[in-house]
């Protein structure tokens, strides 16, 4: 549909609408209604607001000067959601959500042409927009309480339903730094496909699920249906079954009459606010001018169902409650109709000479900001002595024995639950069990289930909880049961948690350390789930931390940084925890205790601190560097001392860190012996060596240069698994090979 054919539909609709007589516009506009008059022309204005941006991003783009135009258009009846809530209430809107942006703008004290400026600049990628500065036409703002969302498909509401978690918690955990008032609502909002997409149905499941349990959750769903995703049709009442599911209230109305709408909203709104208990609200809206703006509707839709849409054209409707309502005229309206269009498309135009980002520099900056002087300066943070005492019912780790990995990891996070009220951990089994390999242990006995409960068997609901807490205040650290498992809802990394700060310029961020028992070589337990070896999906997101400890004192030192990074910088780590060295105690030969390390006192922990992108290095050869990490630690240190019992002269290299990787580390290793053997126990393709190798190649490395590897497989069961994964014995003889 053309936006002629919408604009010419609605002078000629609103020119031919019969005036009631004068009302005071402190009554309702309509007989029944809880919206008055006031109120329905202020909304009326900015529904008309959306619609005009909207018109004027198909201008933008016929000029060239415009990069977006997928509008709001037939949507505007969400401004009567943004009427019954908040301006402090979290907000995750879909991509039609202009008239609710603007509503929310103007509730929030700013001029409406602020409002009108922002999605403007956002249209014309310019680089002093508000929120995404440049990177993406998104709707949000960090003084609305507006979270941008990225166009992966209702990848926000596992997120949503987080936020709502987060409210009261972070409300009692940190007090004034949390991010939303105690009794603020949550708002999610999305289209009528979206519903069907398994991020949305994680989303819904999981907000039952609590309700059922009694949890509070206020989160209010809306649902803008306007019955088409694209080109495919949703089947009538599909809609009202899906979302009529136990525990959350279900609210309906016309979306398309503001009135309605606005009744509905608010007492959707209330029963989420007093209740404190989710609820569907369901609007059935129009789609009006495509889906974008190189959408051809006749491709798909017959003439008769475009112009039935045309015919519930919100913005015709909301005249019509006006002028039948005694609050304005025909002509009053076509003179604002006009007046504003030329406002907004003078405002259009001035928005073309805004600067746009002009380097990969400027374009990447918000990706991951890194504080590491401010990092080293936390990731020493102790409880006060008498805290630790209690959290360790007097037993302090450092008088212990010296610890397994798996020992140490426990140690850390209970140090750290002592040190930061706001953090939680949670995940599958975490609680009472303490996690299938008992890392865990104890938390909840020791901090409450507040602080450390199992979550329902969803990964995407683990993480979109994890992302709603970050971003509430909270410091969130989530397990992930077997690394395979993460690739299930790996979206929510990538899509949310990694971009929320490049598409908010650092506004929003996702501080949370994902804690993930992955890696191979567990005797005994196999298949390809519980023990996977494939970190390339996790190496190519841009900002994201990934930490690989080996040894016990690395990981309760990592662990700290990581931390302490979500906290200063907003860092999104994933803690890849080697499910083979969890409860590993010797290295050379049995009884001898190697790969156990005593915990350090937090006096220590500064001098004991590691740097994100810091490696580790073992011995001082000359002749050979083993470069490696995980399991291929321990393998390449046992090969290295009889490779030095034979004159040989070998060091090894622990990464410690697989992104970013510690290349100065790397470098400095392979200068000082000219010989670099990669000990990767990833895979051949798309594993960590490819990387090390291209850095090194990059760098001018002119020495040998060799890589061994896990074979491009899944990993089998029991025994058959070691003719795929990389050997002890394979190392040692690529190393003889290499040293000649």
């Amino acid at each position: 549909m053309a936006r002629d054919t919408v604009e010419t539909h609605f002078t000629q609709a609103v020119a031919t609408l019969k005036a009631g007589p004068t009302r005071d516009p402190g009554l309702p506009v309509r007989e029944g209604s809880s919206l008055t008059g006031e109120q329905c022309m202020q909304l009326f204005r900015r529904q008309l607001d959306s619609r005009l941006l909207d018109i004027a991003a198909r201008w933008l783009k016929e000029r060239d000067e415009g990069y977006y135009t997928i509008g709001s258009a037939g949507h505007e009846g969400n401004a009567a959601v943004a009427a019954a809530l908040r301006p402090t209430d979290p907000a995750l809107l879909h991509y039609r959500s202009g008239a609710f942006y603007l509503t929310r703008s103007e509730q929030a004290g700013r001029l409406p042409e602020q409002g009108i400026r922002d999605v403007l600049k956002g249209l014309a990628a310019a680089a002093d927009e508000p929120i995404a500065g440049g990177r993406h036409k998104v709707f949000g703002h960090p003084d609305l309480a507006v979270i941008p969302q990225t166009s992966t498909i209702a990848s926000h509401l596992p997120r949503s339903v987080g936020v709502a978690f987060a409210i009261e918690r972070a409300a009692a955990a940190i007090g004034e730094q949390a991010r939303w008032p105690a009794d603020a609502v949550a708002v999610c909002s999305f289209g009528d496909a979206s519903i069907n997409h398994a991020s949305a149905l994680s989303g819904f499941n999981t907000a039952s699920y609590a309700t059922y349990q009694g949890q509070a959750l206020p989160l209010l769903f809306v649902c803008e249906d306007n019955g088409i995703g694209i080109s495919v049709r949703t089947p009538k009442g599909w809609v009202e079954a899906a979302l009529r599911r136990p525990g959350i209230e279900y609210f309906a109305a016309d979306g398309c009459d503001l009135a309605a709408a606005y009744d509905a909203a608010v007492r959707a709104v209330a029963h989420v606010r007093e209740r404190r208990s989710p609820a569907f609200l369901h609007l059935t809206t129009v789609r009006l001018m495509g889906h974008a703006g190189s959408d051809v509707e006749q491709a798909y839709r017959t003439q008769r169902e475009i112009r039935a849409d045309l015919e519930r054209d919100p913005l015709v409707r909301t005249a019509e409650l006006l002028v039948e309502g005694g609050q304005s005229t025909p002509e009053e309206l076509l003179r604002t109709y006009e007046s504003e269009r030329e406002h907004v498309l003078r405002l259009a135009l001035e928005t073309t000479r805004s600067p746009r980002l002009g380097s990969a520099k400027e374009v990447m900056e918000p990706i991951a900001p890194r504080k590491p002087e401010l990092i080293a300066k936390i990731s020493p943070m102790a409880a006060p002595a008498p805290e630790r005492e209690k959290a360790f019912a007097g037993a302090l780790p450092e008088h212990d024995k010296p610890m397994t990995l798996s020992q140490a990891i426990n140690r850390t996070l209970a140090d750290a639950l002592a040190v930061y009220p706001e953090m939680t951990v949670f995940g599958e089994d975490v609680a009472k069990k303490g996690g299938v390999y008992g890392v865990t242990r104890g938390l909840q006995k020791r901090f409450g289930g507040g602080r450390v409960f199992d979550t329902l068997l969803d990964e995407q609901a683990i993480l979109g909880l994890a992302l709603g807490a970050g971003v509430s205040g909270l410091l969130p650290v989530p397990e992930i049961q077997y690394l395979a498992y993460l690739h299930n809802a790996l979206d929510q990394i990538r899509g949310e948690a990694a971009t929320l700060s490049f598409f908010s310029r650092g506004s929003y961020t996702n501080p949370m350390v994902v804690r993930v028992a992955g890696y191979a070589y567990q005797k005994g337990f196999g298949g390809h789930f519980h023990n996977d070896n494939a970190v390339g999906a996790l190496r190519d997101i841009p900002g994201l931390v990934i930490a690989s400890p080996a040894r016990p004192d690395d990981a309760a030192a990592m662990l700290r940084t990581c931390l302490a990074a979500a906290r200063t910088s907003g860092s999104v780590s994933v803690f890849l925890e080697p499910i083979a060295l969890y409860h590993t105690r010797d290295l050379f030969e049995e009884g001898d205790g190697g790969w156990l390390a005593p915990y350090a006192p937090p006096g220590r922990w500064p001098e004991t601190h590691v740097p994100i992108g810091q490696a580790r290095s073992y011995g001082d050869g000359r002749d050979l560097t083993i470069v490696t990490f995980g399991n291929g630690v321990r393998m390449s240190l046992r090969a290295a001392v009889r490779l030095t019992q034979e004159g040989y002269g070998c060091r090894v290299l622990d990464l410690r860190w697989l992104a970013p990787l510690p290349m100065d580390d790397v470098l400095r290793a392979a200068e000082l012996t000219g010989a670099v053997l990669i000990a990767d126990e990833t895979r051949h393709t798309g594993g960590v060596s490819e990387g090390i190798m291209a850095e090194l190649a990059d760098a001018g490395f002119t020495g040998k240069l060799a890589r061994v590897t896990s074979s491009d497989s899944f990993i089998p069961l029991g025994g058959a698994a070691e003719h795929v994964l990389l050997s002890e014995a394979e190392i040692e003889q690529a190393a003889r090979k290499l040293l000649g």
